[in-house]
């Protein structure tokens, strides 16, 4: 057989427990994405390796990211402006041509 060994799945199963995520509570068809409604409280839940369990609640989806994606200790985070100063005002390759001066 050239299936993978059980303990090979085994171990990328067992490595997905204890994942989070969050989903909006709010009126509708079930989940939807994120930027659909930003400000909706979210509740956050827990793989527990067989189905998404209920761990905790954030009041919006700013929140939400926080629980989700701690800063690491020692590491600041990102200036807000970082992606605009990264593109400034160069010509990369796929810029729109600008108007010469």
């Amino acid at each position: 057989m050239d299936d993978e060994p059980l303990s090979d799945w085994a171990e990328r199963r067992d490595a997905k427990i204890g994942r989070l995520r969050a989903v909006p509570i709010a009126p509708g068809n079930g989940p939807r994405g994120a930027h659909v409604n930003p400000d909706a409280p979210r509740g956050i839940e827990r793989w527990n390796g067989h189905a998404w369990e209920p761990y905790g609640f954030a009041a919006n989806l700013d929140d939400a990211k926080h629980l989700l994606y701690p800063v690491a200790a020692g590491e600041a985070e990102q200036p807000k402006g970082l992606a605009r100063k990264l593109l400034g005002s160069g010509s990369g390759r796929h810029r729109k041509p600008q108007p010469p001066r």
